[in-house]
């Protein structure tokens, strides 16, 4: 028998609320886990994710996330709640690299504010018509706007541009049809976006002075056996959303403050930069819950 940390965590918190964000599991330390545990205790949890730390040749940590279910390469609230609990176990301070299986991840915090820099995206083509797409999604064709895409800065997502915040509360995908739709690596996940209109972060937030920001609501379903689930803040969908704008050519730098979870009872808001340099930047608040052990 042994005892092992961990920490309640909540990532893309919205204002002040400390029950709003993604909430997320952190093992302090993974090292005396195996892989059937590491599965077990996501599914003990089971919570969205639940992520261990582990020691790094290449990295200051390395990182593995796992869901009730399977492991994932990578996922932006676990990334950037598992940096804050590196920061508080003297692991790397305010600016860090995370070793993922997606690659090197790299980290940086202004106080509470954490922000990752996403791989590369590259893109692709849907084989689906937007009609189809709609009807997956519970929509009209003229909800579509624009190209949808497959996207990948970390892990593939369908990425679906909508006319109006209306389309994106309408969207109701029933898991027959969205378990049609079949990332590279044979996930059904889908993203959905309008625009909410201007938006300018208040002076005193975490991240310092006041920013002019595009104002975004967003969804993010997946299945799950006979229903569709939704995500209360997708940081992986908001890199890809970047990935996004890069392809569709829009102009740089590109900012946005994305609201996502009002649907999912999780209300979250995500911050999301793609400079002049293409990079994509995905930021967001963290807060700490609380923490115990775990004896097995």
């Amino acid at each position: 028998m042994a005892t092992h940390g961990y920490r309640l965590i909540n990532v893309f918190t919205r204002g002040t609320d400390v029950f709003s964000g993604n909430p997320l599991c952190v093992f302090e330390d993974g090292a005396a886990f195996d892989d059937l545990t590491m599965q077990a205790l996501a599914r003990q949890f089971n919570l969205s994710e639940t992520t261990f730390i582990l020691p790094s040749r290449r990295a200051d940590a390395r990182v593995r996330i796992f869901t009730p279910s399977y492991e994932m390469p990578f996922a932006g609230h676990p990334t950037l709640g598992t940096a804050h609990v590196c920061r508080a176990l003297g692991i790397g301070g305010g600016e860090l690299t995370l070793e993922m299986k997606a690659g090197l991840i790299r980290v940086t915090a202004a106080a509470d504010r954490w922000t990752l820099q996403a791989n590369p995206p590259r893109w692709r083509e849907p084989q689906e018509p937007a009609a189809a797409i709609a009807a997956m999604l519970g929509l009209e064709p003229p909800d579509i706007a624009e190209r949808p895409l497959w996207v990948n800065a970390g892990r593939e997502q369908l990425i679906v541009p909508l006319t109006s915040a209306d389309a994106v509360r309408r969207a109701r995908p029933h898991p027959d049809a969205l378990g049609r739709l079949k990332s590279e690596d044979g996930a059904s996940m889908a993203y959905v976006f309008a625009p909410r209109g201007p938006a300018r972060e208040p002076r005193g937030s975490a991240a310092g002075a006041a920013v002019e920001r595009e104002s975004l609501i967003a969804r993010f379903f997946f299945p799950q056996g006979p229903a569709v689930l939704e995500d209360p803040a997708t940081g992986s969908a908001t890199a890809n959303l970047g990935g996004w704008c890069l392809a569709l050519g829009r102009a740089l730098p590109c900012r946005f403050e994305i609201a996502q979870g009002e649907q999912a009872a999780r209300p979250s808001m995500l911050y999301l930069d793609v400079d002049a340099d293409r990079r994509v930047f995905v930021g967001g608040d963290v807060i700490e819950m609380g923490r115990g052990t775990l004896t097995i």
